[in-house]
């Protein structure tokens, strides 16, 4: 068997379930491969080996009682440290929430618990789920195991650089306005955002109460789908789940043949590193291949678009933050607490206008699409940037990097739309390319079927980093 812990979740849970390795080993071997990465990646805020090697231990005899949980029985996770786990530590990356305890347990983490995953431990982000780029001042820095002088992306900073190195199978993460897609393309792993109202937020820290969606980052998009499929659907705890369908399995398994995506003829294909158009190029011609009917499409405003949801998020953070931005303003770092000031400089009428606009701009995207399945996009126009380039505390033109690197992340977060990055090939400096296919509303399935066929003609995502 190749090494156990750079398999798939797929594949692994396949061979836990068939007893061809136990949890046991599993997790040794993880927290083995932890041990030789953390010092470099600084991906974990915490470890739980002995917890984690007792709930193992538990699994494996679950499993030769012929009492096994789930699809997912005995595979060792680590999530976002926002994800609360009831009587776990959950600091979210900051100062503020040093050392709270979790007084219940987010309804994604018990759902994957019930089909029989257990905790490693919980992986960093940045602090407040509020940053694209992975700079934390409390926690340190999450650096990218492509390289460890370059980012991660953010706010799933862990997520990414955990899941990529193969410390952990999978990883929940969040997106509000990119924080999981912007990982997975830098990191080099599929990333999934859910559809709005897909998957409950129950339990897991708010950060914007009408763009919050969680989601996976995975090695493969298969991988993403197979945690979609355990924790979407409905959750009285979170009444935006209240319509929210069940996971199609059979609509996953769609083949990609006779579908159609659209390419869009501006914004998302202007001012792109070559490496990135030509991996673009690419996997455009590798769609074709599959039998994917490709048209270009015109897409609304997506200036406007993305303006609009930096009002809706500026302002639901600084509603969220107020008690502590009055009470406790110094334990923030600057780059977060300047951010979230940002907020409260809007009026009300300018947020409702944003609000109000939604429905009409997700209108004026469908019809821009026609019957398009998904539209394929870069997910950035350039590869990592540094650390160093990318600090605000110390480079000159950061703000504007930054800028260029998040560009294509919030409309899709403002329109609800699900989207799934997978890796597409490598640019400067060796550095991942993700694309991203943007789906229809609760066509989660769809997108998800697309990068499967992708990665079935393709094998970026089977790319593991090396340790220098």
């Amino acid at each position: 068997m190749s090494d156990i812990a750079e398999m798939n979740l797929k594949d692994l849970a396949a061979a836990i379930k068939r007893r061809k390795v136990s949890s046991v080993e599993v997790t040794k071997a993880l927290l083995a491969r932890i041990d030789q990465w953390q010092p470099a990646l600084n991906a974990f805020a915490r470890v739980e080996a002995e917890d984690a090697l007792k709930a193992a231990k538990a699994a494996d005899r679950a499993l030769a009682a012929g009492k096994a949980k789930g699809p997912l029985h005995g595979v060792p996770v680590a999530h976002k440290d926002m994800y609360y786990s009831k009587g776990k530590l959950a600091e979210c990356g900051s100062k503020i929430r040093k050392g709270w305890i979790a007084p219940a347990t987010a309804t994604a983490v018990e759902r994957l618990e019930a089909a029989g995953t257990f905790r490693l431990g919980a992986v960093n982000m940045v602090e407040f789920a509020y940053g694209p780029t992975g700079h934390n001042v409390h926690t340190d820095n999450v650096r990218n195991p492509w390289d460890q002088t370059r980012i991660t992306g953010g706010s799933s900073s862990g997520s990414g650089s955990a899941v990529a190195a193969r410390l952990v199978p999978f990883a929940l993460g969040s997106d509000t306005g990119g924080s999981i897609r912007m990982p997975a393309h830098f990191c080099g792993t599929s990333g999934f955002k859910s559809t709005n109202g897909r998957v409950s937020r129950a339990n897991a820290m708010p950060l914007s109460f009408t763009l919050d969606t969680v989601g996976p980052l995975a090695q493969t998009a298969e991988d993403c789908a197979i945690v979609l499929s355990v924790i979407a659907g409905p959750d009285p705890l979170d009444p935006t789940t209240a319509l929210a369908p069940k996971w199609d399995g059979k609509a996953m398994k769609r083949s990609a043949k006779g579908m159609t995506i659209g390419i869009p003829k501006s914004f998302y294909v202007d001012d792109l590193e070559p490496d990135v158009a030509k991996a673009f190029d690419e996997a455009i011609a590798v769609f074709k291949k599959l039998g994917v009917k490709v048209i270009q499409v015109e897409l609304p405003d997506q200036v406007m678009v993305a303006a609009a949801a930096l009002i809706v998020l500026a302002v639901e953070a600084a509603t969220y933050h107020a008690p502590w931005l009055r009470t406790r303003p110094d334990d923030y770092g600057a780059q977060v607490r300047n951010r979230l000031q940002n907020g409260l400089a809007y009026g009300a009428v300018e947020y409702l206008e944003a609000l109000r606009w939604r429905a009409h701009a997700l209108e004026a995207h469908l019809a821009a699409i026609g019957k398009c399945d998904a539209v394929l996009a870069p997910a950035s126009r350039a590869v990592a940037s540094t650390l160093a380039e990318t600090d605000v505390a110390g480079a000159n033109n950061a703000e504007a990097i930054i800028q260029g690197i998040t560009r294509f992340m919030r409309p899709v977060n403002y329109l609800g739309l699900p989207a799934l990055v997978v890796p597409a090939g490598f640019g400067q400096h060796r550095m991942p390319i993700g694309l991203q296919l943007i789906g229809r509303p609760f066509n989660d399935e769809t997108v998800a079927a697309l990068g499967i066929a992708f990665q079935g003609a393709t094998d970026f995502h089977q790319k593991v980093p090396v340790l220098t």
